[in-house]
């Protein structure tokens, strides 16, 4: 684990970061383009205005922590644990994302539009006023989640799991939804379905 505080306006283009760790760092203004890590740990971190366009990042951890004004342009997060952490004027798109936890992440007002976030664990996120048209949620868990006056046009949710999910303040046009996700709708808008 690093001793290090803070690390500013360092060149790590195309660095292999392995299974680095680091707690309760500052990162300013480093270019993480083209970096890859496998198994590292981020805990309590802050990235301002950090670059990780087209980087790589397996079954690394970001644990509670802060990316403000950070891009990651055409990033792959495989696996990764972002549990805690928030994203605030963040470059987010085109970001490809294979399965993951981000439990807790706060996303809130992000443009998500067009992603793939199948399978993710979403549980208590915060995406509200969330930019998810086109977006795939496919089998996600948004258990507990946030989605106070997010735009889900043309999103896709079937498979999705919607406990304690409030879809009535959301914005849904062509919003694919499975029986389920049909029903909770209906009941939020005032329906007794019967299903039987």
């Amino acid at each position: 684990m690093s001793d290090v505080r803070e690390l500013r306006d360092l060149d790590w283009y195309g660095e292999e970061l392995g299974a680095a760790a680091y707690a309760d760092v500052t990162f300013t203004d480093v270019d993480l383009t083209e970096a890859i890590t496998r198994g590292a740990v981020f805990e309590r971190c802050t990235f301002h205005t950090c670059r990780f366009n087209v980087s790589t990042h397996v079954a690394s951890a970001f644990v509670s922590c802060d990316f403000r004004r950070c891009s990651f342009f055409d990033a792959m997060l495989d696996g990764c644990k972002l549990t805690g952490s928030t994203f605030s004027e963040c470059t987010l798109r085109p970001l490809a994302v294979r399965g993951g936890v981000w439990r807790g992440v706060g996303l809130r007002g992000a443009d998500l539009s067009g992603l793939e976030l199948d399978g993710v664990d979403l549980r208590d996120a915060d995406l509200s006023l969330a930019d998810l048209r086109g977006t795939s949620l496919r089998g996600s868990d948004l258990t507990g989640a946030t989605l106070r006056e997010a735009v889900l046009d043309g999103a896709d949710l079937r498979g999705a799991r919607l406990d304690g999910v409030d879809l009535a303040s959301a914005r849904l046009d062509r919003t694919a939804l499975d029986l389920d996700g049909a029903v909770l709708l209906a009941e939020q808008h005032g329906a007794v379905v019967d299903v039987g």
